[in-house]
């Protein structure tokens, strides 16, 4: 009862619970039992590169798993392989290589993963950009917006089928504690209006990717995938230091590690606990709030109104998702 109320405070201090203070303090209270073993199942980690999805893939390999590693180049691809390797892992990892700012190569790689692998149990969303100027995609997207929310869109629809015939399985978006400060900007999902601020635009892509998190959950059976989005913390990872590097320099001796950052995906992924539920918002393995004191609370017609917008700007033909799971009468099948 008293880690709780601790752990309340810590996340509501956020310097407490966001760094590497938080994590080991919590820590203490996590069952001993080691997650069980993932051999056989299949694993895609987007970002994979390096910092936490790295870890993550790490994480994944030492529990088993057959690990996807995706990343925007081969040669990238080949490096994380190499220190993979040089961590005792190699022998089930495979590369996929995606420029998330181009939906062409997106689609490219659910159509290899669909070629090349019968399975795929668990999703990783992991992959993100924050930029200091305003950029657009190979498809006229707003760069942030385009690699942190509409190409995993397209990813998650597109590997839905075979997510689903192996199912049980797991899809895991990866967000971040700035989304507390901000609200959906349903009118300006491409931030065209006003000065662009980086900062503040990833934490807008992070908090429409919670939302879109959510609604996955309510159009999924979550007999047959569960859906949850989480948050790191802060992480000393490659990413935070190229894009806030005053921020990295002055809060260095409290970041956590990338595999601190990336313990929770893991264990979302592999855990028993989290595939009881679906739509829930992680952080150090316990559900958090998605809104503070209620702050940037969004309306059901403005999460509709995101949910329409990618499915155009990822160029989805129909409405995807519409309870795929139900018969023709609208009820729902066995699972017996």
């Amino acid at each position: 009862m008293l880690d709780t109320i601790i752990d309340d405070l810590l996340d509501r201090t956020v310097l407490g619970g966001y760094t590497s203070l938080g994590y080991r303090f919590r820590q203490r209270s996590w069952p001993a039992v080691a997650l069980q073993s993932m051999a056989g199942r299949v694993v895609m980690v987007t970002g994979a590169a390096s910092g936490l999805g790295l870890a993550a893939a790490a994480g994944f390999a030492q529990l088993g798993a057959t690990v996807w590693l995706v990343v925007r180049s081969q040669a990238r691809g080949e490096a994380a392989l190499d220190a993979l390797r040089r961590r005792g892992f190699g022998t089930d990892l495979e590369v996929g290589v995606c420029d998330l700012g181009d939906l062409e190569s997106v689609r490219r790689l659910a159509a290899e993963v669909q070629e090349r692998s019968t399975r795929l149990d668990v999703l990783v969303n992991n992959a993100g950009v924050l930029t200091a100027t305003r950029e657009l995609s190979r498809d006229g997207i707003e760069l942030t917006f385009a690699v942190n929310v509409v190409a995993p869109f397209l990813l998650t629809n597109l590997l839905l089928p075979r997510l689903l015939s192996c199912a049980p399985a797991r899809i895991i978006n990866v967000a971040s504690g700035g989304m507390y400060l901000q609200r959906l900007h349903v009118d300006d999902l491409q931030s065209e209006q006003g000065h662009f601020d980086g900062a503040a635009a990833y934490a807008r892509t992070k908090r429409a990717e919670v939302v879109l998190t959510e609604m996955f959950a309510q159009r999924l059976d979550p007999a047959l995938v569960t859906v949850h989005a989480m948050h790191p913390g802060w992480a000393d990872t490659p990413g935070l230091r190229a894009s806030l590097p005053a921020f990295h320099r002055l809060s260095r001796p409290l970041l956590r590690t990338a595999e601190q950052g990336a313990d929770t995906i893991v264990w979302l992924g592999a855990a028993a606990a989290p595939a009881r539920s679906s739509g829930h918002f992680w952080h150090d393995r316990r559900i958090r709030p998605t809104h503070v004191a209620g702050f940037g609370r969004e309306t059901e017609q403005e999460r509709e109104r995101l949910w329409s917008a990618c499915v155009e700007l990822a160029g989805l033909s129909d409405r995807p998702l519409k309870r795929p799971w139900e018969t023709s009468d609208g009820t729902l099948p066995s699972h017996s």
